[in-house]
Formats: structure tokens, C-alpha cells, sequence
């Protein structure tokens, strides 16, 4: 298992690791299996979605702010209970099937690390499993 570090800088920003996860599947050595991405953290998350417009995870991140807005009379203590929400929402994982030695994405599909709680220091483990 391989364990990436990544700075968010914002309180809500989406983050492509794309090259990361394609990184630590060319260090496996696996030529066909599967990579499982999984976030333990309980206010971040990891999707696919387009990574060829900026504007798309841009969107992604404004209407989110939208639907489950910062401040909403929660009881959470903490007061980051809309940061809990669209994790759960997005979810804390992801597998993608790996095919010679490659992830097997879209065309136009990227791997994003949420924010939902930053700036923070964030880890993201990768699994790589073979076939």
C-alpha cells in the first residue's frame, strides 16, 4: 500500500491526483488488476469526474456549498457537519480497474481528492491489487 500526502488549501476544493495514482500503479509493477483509493478521513472524499475543464470541479464545489450550505443549525459540536455530510455524499473510496500496467479511465475523467474541511494536511491510501 501506498500512502500520498496531499495539502489542500481551501475550505472546499476538489484536487486532481490523477498522475499520483498513476504513479503508484507504474511503481507496483502491476501489469492488470485493480487500484482501490481510500480516504480516512471522515470531512474528505475521492471521485472521478472530468478533468479536462477546470470549470467542471469548479461548478462541482459551488453547488455542493449550495446544497448542504456551512452553517445550517447543526448540532454538531465541531461545527463541521456540512463537511461530514458531502463526505458521505462523495464517498471514501474508489476502485479502477488497472489494464497493461494502466488505469483504466475515460477520456475525459480524472481522480480528485475533496476538500471539505481545509486547509488541512490530508493522506490518501492506494491499494493496488493484482488479477
Amino acid at each position: 500500500m501506498k500512502t500520498i500526502t496531499i495539502r489542500t488549501h481551501s475550505q472546499a476544493e476538489m484536487i486532481d491526483i490523477t498522475s499520483e495514482v498513476r504513479s503508484a500503479v507504474a511503481e507496483s509493477g502491476i501489469v492488470d488488476g485493480a487500484a482501490l483509493l481510500f480516504v480516512p478521513h471522515t470531512t474528505a472524499a475521492v471521485t472521478i469526474n472530468e478533468n479536462a475543464d477546470p470549470d467542471v470541479h469548479r461548478d462541482i464545489v459551488m453547488e455542493m456549498n449550495k446544497i448542504v450550505p456551512w452553517k445550517d443549525g447543526y448540532r454538531h459540536a465541531e461545527g463541521n457537519s456540512a463537511a461530514h455530510i458531502k463526505s458521505s455524499l462523495f464517498g471514501a473510496s474508489e476502485w479502477i480497474i488497472i489494464e497493461n500496467g494502466r488505469l483504466v479511465l475515460g477520456t475525459w475523467q480524472g481522480i480528485y481528492f475533496c476538500e471539505f474541511d481545509g486547509p488541512r494536511s490530508r493522506k490518501l491510501q492506494i491499494k493496488v491489487i493484482p488479477s
